[in-house]
């Protein structure tokens, strides 16, 4: 059996980011913890960028994660909301980077396909589908779940990479 890999998941967003750490030995999940980040919504921008990237600075160094993974934006009707959206995913994939870790990066279908087996699940059936992977999991929001959905995706492509190439992604 390989050693285990610790993956962190990271659901960015400027409101509450998500995020869930996961371990990860051949096939088998194990919850590790997960939690939310919620800047004050009256601090100016700048402030709350700053505060998800000291938040995420601090996850890392208690976990220690070996891979981070993180949901792709996707474009909505309200083209100011995603290009702020875009500034959290930013942060949430600078953090690792200035870890030197690989970065998975998922579009939230592709992130529902891995965990319920159907790229247009809500937001219950992936609740469900954690609870269901990762039994010892407190997940306490969406946010949280969709975080350990992400981890698991990122384990998923992995072990599949491991398999066709040899190499983890």
């Amino acid at each position: 059996m390989r050693d285990p890999i610790r993956i962190l998941g990271i659901d960015p967003g400027l409101r509450r980011t998500g995020w869930g750490v996961i371990e990860t030995a051949g096939s088998r999940l194990s919850f590790i913890a997960c939690g939310v980040i919620r800047p004050d919504t009256a601090m100016p921008l700048g402030d709350r960028l700053c505060e998800i990237h000291s938040r995420l600075i601090d996850i890392f160094a208690t976990h220690r994660p070996d891979a981070a993974a993180v949901e792709q934006t996707f474009v909505n009707k309200d083209a100011d909301a995603t290009l702020k959206l875009g500034h959290a995913r930013g942060v949430a994939l600078l953090v690792p980077a200035q870890a030197g870790l690989p970065v998975g990066e998922y579009a939230p279908n592709a992130v529902k396909k891995a965990v319920v087996g159907a790229g247009h699940a809500d937001k219950r059936q992936i609740r469900h589908m954690i609870a269901m992977l990762l039994p010892k999991a407190d997940v306490g929001s969406d946010d949280e779940a969709d975080a350990l959905a992400i981890a698991i995706c990122h384990a998923h492509h992995s072990a599949t990479a491991l398999r066709v190439t040899g190499a983890v992604a």
